[in-house]
C-alpha cells in the first residue's frame, strides 16, 4: 500500500536508540584520521604502516556502540580502529601507536595497527594480532569464558555479556575462522562474528575465499548459527541490522553471524595502488561511499547542516590535537625491549587468574615423600585434581579427554567428578584448542588445553606463537597465562607422527616457559607451579616415562611446588657433566655407573639453569650433552654454545652431544633404538672425553 505525502516512512526515520551524533562524529574522526596519515604522516615517514578504514568505520562504529556491557570483548584486525575509537581509545594512543611512540598499544613494540585496549569503562578489545584469522579462536575463547563465569562460577555479571570478532572476507577461508565456528555453534555460545565484506583479500576477489562470494549464503544451512546479511553503507539498513545481531546474541546466548557489504576505498594499505581494480569498479566503490550517505539520512532529520559542519570541525580539531600530543611523545628507552617477555611482578591490567582474586596458597619446594610410589600418570592426574578442588578457574580440554580420560589415561575420571563444564572434549581442532584457551585465559580462568601428541601441535603453531608474545607486545597490558600440555617422545617404539619431542621449537617461541620432568616428583613440582603462576607454560609429558618404573616417586605432598630454572644433580661425580632432560635422564644415570661423573637433569628448558652447568664444568672441566630431539639446532646446541662462551678455559676437551641423527623417529623398534642415544653409546661417549 503507497503511502500518503504526510505518512512518514519509518523505514528511513532514524533510529531514536541510536546516539547519531556520536556515530557522525566517530566517522568523521576515523577520516580525520586516515586522511592525516595518508596525507602526511606516512608520506613524512612517521607511520610506517596504515590501513585505511575507510569505507569500513561507520558499520563497526555503530557496533562499537552497541557494546556497553563492561564483561563484553571485541577483537578486531588492522582496518579496525573505527571499532577502538567507540570504546574509548585515546586518540593519541591511537596515532602515538601508528608512530611507534612510547605508550599507547605497545609502547614502540608492535605495529601500530595491531591494537589492544584493556578498557576500565567497558567492553575490551582483546589483543589483535597480525595474522589474518588470528582473531577468531582466542574471541570464541572469552564467549565460552562468559559461559564458564555464568554457569559454573554463578557470577551474574556475565548474564548478557557477549564476545565480538571482526574479520573481513579474506579471513573466512582461515583455520580460525572455521575452527572458531564449530565451537562456537557446537557450544552454543554468546558470539558474534562480524564480517565487513569489501570483496577483495588485498587483491584476490572474494569468490576466492568462498563459492561466491557471500559467505552468508553459504552459511545458511549451518546449524545453530543466526545469520543477518546486508548494505553496510546504509545506515537506516546497517544499525538496524547491527542491532538484530547484537540483541539475539545477548538474549538467545547463541552465536550469530552479521555480514555487511562496504567499499574499500583506498587500497589495501597505503602502498597498495589497487591496479587489479579497473577505474569503473573504484568509481562504483565511491558512491557507495557511507559517509555522505550517512549525512544525507541525519540531515535535516537529526542534525541540521551547522550542526553536521561543528561535529566535522570538532573532529578535525580533535584528530589535530591528538597528531601534536602523539608526536610530542618520545620513543621508548631501547633496552626496556627486554621487559616484560614474562611476569616481573607487576600485574598485567587484563588477563589471568591473578586479575580476578586468585590467590595461590603457600607452597614448599621440600618434598613431604608419603606413600607408596607412583607414576607419572597418577602423579600428574592427582596434582590436576588437587588444583582443581582448591581452584574453580581450572578448566581441562582436549581431544579425549572426557570420559576416555585421555590417550594417555592422564585425565581418567576428572569429568566424572568435576563434571562437563570443567572437563570437556572439543573438536579435532589444535588451532581451535590453543586459542580458546588464550581467550579463556584472558577472561580470568586458569586453561589447561591438552595437545595429543606433539606432533599435533604445529597447526596450533600461529595460536602458541601469539600468546607466548601477548605481554611483551602489549607492553603488560595483557597477558594470557595458561598450562598447555603436551605429550611426546618415544613409547616401546616410534614414528614420524606420534614420537617426535621437537622441545626447541618452544623454547623458541618467545613468552612460553617449558617444563620436561623426567619423574613423577618432578612433574608434581612444576606442574603446580604452573597451574598457580602468571605466565603460559608448555608442559611435557613424555611418553615413555610416563608408566615407566624408573620414574616411579612417592607423592611429594600437596603443597610441593619446584621453581623453574632449577636443575637437580641426579648423580655426582668429579671427571664428566652430563647434561640431560626427560626420558634421557635414566639412560645417563645407568651410563655413568662406575664412572664419577654429575648427571644434571635440566627439568626446564625455559628457563634452564645455566648456572648449575657451568659450575658442574668448571670443576669437572668436561661437557656431554645427550638428548631425544635431533642434534642439528637441537636445545643441546644452545647448551654447547653456552658452555663454550663463559667456561671455554675451563674445558680440557671438546663439548660433545649425542643426540638423535636429523630423521623423524623411526617406526621399527630395532630401527628406532639404533637412533635414539642408547646407554651403551652414552657409555662410550663418556669414556671418549674421560681419556681425551
Amino acid at each position: 500500500m503507497a503511502q500518503s505525502a504526510s505518512t512518514p516512512d519509518l523505514r528511513n526515520t532514524p533510529d531514536q536508540a541510536v546516539d547519531w551524533p556520536r556515530v557522525a562524529y566517530l566517522v568523521s574522526l576515523s577520516r580525520a584520521l586516515d586522511k592525516m596519515e595518508e596525507t602526511r604522516l606516512v608520506p613524512e615517514k612517521k607511520v610506517l604502516y596504515q590501513f585505511s578504514a575507510r569505507g569500513h568505520d561507520m558499520g563497526q562504529i555503530l557496533l562499537g556502540c552497541r557494546l556497553d556491557d563492561p564483561a563484553d570483548a571485541t577483537c578486531g584486525y588492522y582496518r579496525s580502529r573505527p571499532m577502538l575509537l567507540t570504546l574509548g581509545v585515546d586518540v593519541a594512543d591511537a596515532l602515538g601507536s601508528a608512530m611507534g611512540r612510547a605508550g599507547g598499544y605497545s609502547d614502540g613494540r608492535d605495529i601500530g595497527v595491531v591494537f589492544n585496549y584493556p578498557n576500565p569503562h567497558g567492553a575490551s578489545a582483546l589483543p589483535m594480532c597480525g595474522g589474518v584469522g588470528a582473531q577468531y579462536t582466542p574471541t570464541a575463547g572469552w564467549a565460552q569464558a562468559i559461559e564458564y563465569h555464568r554457569t559454573v562460577l554463578k557470577e551474574p555479571a556475565y548474564d548478557k555479556a557477549i564476545a565480538v570478532v571482526l574479520g573481513g572476507d579474506g579471513s573466512v577461508a582461515s583455520n580460525g575462522f572455521w575452527a572458531a565456528l564449530t565451537v562456537a555453534t557446537t557450544q552454543k555460545l554468546p558470539m558474534l562474528f562480524y564480517i565487513e565484506d569489501n570483496g577483495y583479500g588485498i587483491s584476490v576477489p572474494s569468490t576466492f575465499q568462498t563459492p561466491g562470494g557471500n559467505i552468508a549464503a553459504n552459511l545458511a544451512s549451518w546449524s545453530g548459527l543466526t545469520i543477518f546479511s546486508g548494505d553496510g553503507t546504509d545506515p537506516a539498513e546497517a544499525a538496524r541490522l547491527v542491532d538484530q545481531a547484537v540483541t539475539h546474541v545477548r538474549e538467545e546466548r547463541s552465536p550469530v553471524l552479521l555480514r555487511l557489504t562496504v567499499p574499500r576505498l583506498q587500497g589495501h594499505s597505503f602502498q597498495d595502488t589497487q591496479t587489479y581494480k579497473s577505474e569503473e569498479f573504484v568509481a562504483s566503490e565511491w558512491a557507495r561511499d557511507p559517509l555522505p550517505r550517512l549525512k544525507s539520512y541525519l540531515i535535516p532529520a537529526v542534525l541540521s547542516e551547522g550542526e553536521w559542519a561543528e561535529i566535522e570541525r570538532r573532529a578535525d580539531s580533535d584528530a589535530e590535537a591528538a597528531r601534536e600530543r602523539a608526536e610530542a611523545r618520545g620513543v621508548a628507552d631501547p633496552e626496556t625491549v627486554l621487559r616484560n617477555v614474562f611476569f616481573e611482578g607487576t600485574l598485567q591490567t587484563e588477563g589471568g587468574q591473578w586479575n580476578h582474586g586468585y590467590i595461590a596458597p603457600d607452597t614448599t619446594e621440600v618434598p613431604q615423600p608419603a606413600g607408596q610410589r607412583i607414576n607419572m600418570v597418577t602423579a600428574i592426574r592427582r596434582t590436576l585434581e588437587r588444583e582443581m578442588e582448591l581452584n574453580p578457574r581450572v578448566v581441562l580440554f582436549g581431544e579425549d579427554i572426557g570420559p576416555k580420560g585421555g590417550v594417555h589415561a592422564v585425565t581418567l575420571g576428572l569429568q566424572e567428578k568435576f563434571g562437563f563444564g570443567r572437563v570437556f572434549d572439543t573438536s579435532l581442532s589444535e588451532e581451535g584448542i590453543v586459542g580458546r584457551a588464550v581467550g579463556m585465559a584472558l577472561a580470568g580462568l586458569m586453561p589447561v588445553p591438552e595437545i595429543q601428541f606433539r606432533k599435533y601441535a604445529e597447526p596450533a603453531t600461529e595460536q602458541i606463537n601469539d600468546c607466548g608474545t601477548m605481554r611483551w607486545r602489549t607492553n603488560n597490558r595483557f597477558a594470557a597465562p595458561m598450562v598447555l600440555r603436551v605429550p611426546g617422545g618415544f613409547f616401546k617404539c616410534g614414528d614420524p607422527w606420534h614420537s617426535q619431542t621437537n622441545e626447541v621449537a618452544f623454547v623458541h617461541q618467545p613468552g612460553w616457559k617449558v617444563a620436561v620432568p623426567s619423574n613423577a616428583e618432578d612433574a608434581v613440582g612444576l606442574l603446580r607451579t604452573s597451574l598457580r603462576g602468571n605466565d603460559p607454560v608448555l608442559f611435557f609429558e613424555h611418553r615413555s616415562m610416563l608408566d615407566f618404573a624408573w620414574a616411579r616417586r612417592a607423592w611429594p605432598g600437596d603443597d610441593y611446588a619446584l621453581p623453574f630454572g632449577r636443575a637437580k644433580t641426579t648423580v655426582s661425580g668429579d671427571d664428566i657433566t652430563i647434561v640431560t632432560w626427560g626420558a634421557m635422564v635414566p639412560r645417563c644415570e645407568e651410563a655413568a655407573e662406575g664412572r664419577s661423573a654429575d648427571v644434571i637433569d635440566l627439568r626446564t628448558l625455559m628457563p634452564w639453569d645455566s648456572e648449575a652447568v657451568l659450575a658442574s664444568v668448571q670443576r669437572t672441566r668436561r661437557c656431554l650433552i645427550v638428548h631425544e630431539d635431533i642434534k642439528t639446532a637441537g636445545f643441546g646446541a644452545e647448551i654447547a654454545a653456552v658452555v663454550a662462551d663463559q667456561a671455554f678455559m675451563d674445558l680440557d676437551a671438546p663439548v660433545v652431544r649425542l643426540a638423535m641423527p636429523d630423521i623423524p623417529s623411526p617406526h621399527n623398534a630395532v630401527l628406532l633404538d639404533w637412533a635414539v642415544p642408547s646407554v651403551e653409546r652414552i657409555r662410550a661417549r663418556i669414556d671418549d672425553l674421560v681419556g681425551f
